[in-house]
């Protein structure tokens, strides 16, 4: 690597400035030799089954451990329950066939952003990633993340509760821990997602298996008998659709690594086809597992479906659920800002987020900007006391620009007919999963409008932003300044220089 002077972005167009700095005298240590560690690079180190363990690992969180009766809630009959389980996961299916026609198509990291910017331009792909790195991803990793704490901690206090102080220091070590690995290794963090994607499939299996015997028993009256739920409303049912897709909430996270895959042409698709037939099985499964042990009335009495399922069937081996359900949280959290960090490291390198953000550290060869620019947000979460609240606000903008993603993929079989596809799904597959998604945040406004309003005025805050942080091209000199020796200043602490591909 050359220790020519380094471009400093601080200002101007998609935040460049006609202005370069130079690294301090510092840099120059900071260069690894192209003999010993190679070019600095995100390295694809991510084969067929570290991208499966990046999907289920995700994917399987500890929704269906603690609360998996929303979709029973709104739906009614435990028929219906068990058929729109499947119904979301062949929805997810097909939202996961079209994301890989996306990123065997279109190469770059990034997923949702990357294909909005390709299909649509820069202003709707920053209004994503904007809403994404303020609310949405600090958000959700806070929800998981206290999943963990508690659950990491429920052993050592049973019978009794857990208390809030402890939780939240807990969930703060996590947190921590999490973001420690992702600086420090590639090979680490894919590691731990294979491991704790293993454990997360044997703890379901432990759940599936009792349930399978008491089913072949004949335990079958369950089955037969409705919730509270008398009727199924219109209006219920997009919200039994977005427990749904929340629980299958992760078929896209390895998108995100699009770059640092090898063979992506190949292994996303097979990916992608594994893990989803995986988790459909393994949560329809699940369900039929608690529905043969438990009434509607008793799972939508339960505060985690898991403990008492296993208090029921195990004895004082269900003790150990809570641990099961605590490294499927730490899974979820690893594989969430594992991928996520790297949309922030691509939306940075295209001049829509600050500059530092797409820098990669000279000898560990991470994204490490882009993962801790989530931590003191994350952090900052725990303490927001209506945290469920907000989610349910940007629910349906997930959903959303997911849809405008795959819309994107339609729009670019029209304008661009010639474009290197590798992997092509049939286009009625794209058309339906974005219609779908159209329609249920279209139905949500009517469902449930404030909510959906408020996070629609959310989001919609992108807009201003956009034109403020990467049109506006006469920023005040002495802003530039600061942003120029801000960035400099964190490069020398965190020994990251802009990657080696992309530099000009």
């Amino acid at each position: 690597m050359s220790t020519s002077p380094v471009p400093v972005i601080y200002g101007g167009d998609d935040f460049n400035s006609d202005t370069c700095g130079s690294m301090p005298s510092k840099a120059d240590s900071l260069q690894p030799s192209q003999t010993s560690e190679g070019t600095v690079v995100l390295k694809k180190k991510v084969n067929l089954l570290r991208g499966i363990s990046i999907i289920i690992g995700t994917i399987i969180g500890a929704g269906i451990f603690i609360s998996p009766k929303g979709i029973l809630q709104h739906t009614g009959t435990v028929p219906m329950a068990l058929a729109m389980w499947a119904a979301c996961g062949i929805l997810s299916l097909f939202g996961a066939l079209s994301y890989a026609e996306l990123g065997t198509s279109i190469p770059k990291s990034g997923a949702h952003y990357t294909y909005i910017l390709e299909a649509f331009g820069p202003l709707s792909a920053f209004v994503r990633v904007w809403v994404e790195l303020i609310i949405i991803r600090p958000a959700s990793t806070a929800v998981i993340s206290l999943a963990f704490g508690q659950y990491v901690l429920q052993p050592l206090f049973m019978p009794c509760g857990v208390p809030e102080i402890a939780v939240k220091i807990t969930t703060t070590i996590g947190i921590t821990a999490i973001m420690y690995i992702n600086s420090m290794s590639v090979s680490w963090s894919a590691r731990l997602q294979i491991c704790l994607t293993f454990f997360k499939l044997g703890a379901i299996l432990i759940i599936i298996i009792p349930g399978m015997v008491l089913l072949f028993r004949g335990e079958t009256h369950n089955f037969h008998q409705p919730s509270h739920q008398k009727e199924v409303s219109l209006s219920g049912l997009p919200l039994a659709f977005y427990s749904g897709m929340y629980a299958y909430a992760g078929w896209f996270y390895m998108n995100f690594v699009t770059e640092e895959v090898e063979n992506p042409e190949k292994n996303i698709p097979r990916a992608i086809c594994i893990s989803m037939v995986v988790v459909t099985v393994c949560y329809i499964l699940t369900n039929v597992a608690y529905f043969a042990a438990m009434s509607p009335e008793e799972i939508l009495a339960s505060d985690a479906v898991a403990v008492t399922f296993a208090e029921r069937l195990m004895g004082k081996f269900s003790v150990a659920v809570p641990i099961f359900v605590a490294l499927s949280c730490f899974g979820s959290m690893n594989g969430g800002i594992f991928s996520v960090a790297r949309m922030f490291f691509v939306a940075s390198r295209e001049g829509h987020l600050p500059e530092i953000l797409s820098m990669i550290h000279v000898r560990k060869h991470t994204p490490l900007p882009a993962v801790i620019v989530l931590y003191p947000l994350t952090v900052l979460m725990l303490f927001v006391s209506d945290l469920y609240s907000l989610l349910n606000f940007l629910s349906f903008a997930r959903w959303l620009f997911i849809g405008l993603a795959v819309t994107g993929l339609i729009y670019l079989r029209h304008k661009r007919p010639d474009m290197h596809r590798p992997f092509k799904v049939p286009l009625f597959i794209p058309v339906f999963f974005a219609l779908t998604c159209f329609f249920i945040v279209a139905l949500s406004l009517y469902s449930d409008p404030i909510n959906t309003g408020i996070g629609c005025a959310i989001t919609l805050t992108g807009i201003p932003a956009y034109y403020l942080f990467v049109v506006w091209d006469n920023k005040p000199k002495w802003f530039r300044r600061l942003m120029g020796s801000m960035t400099r200043t964190l490069q020398i602490i965190l020994e990251v220089v802009p990657s080696e591909q992309h530099k000009d």
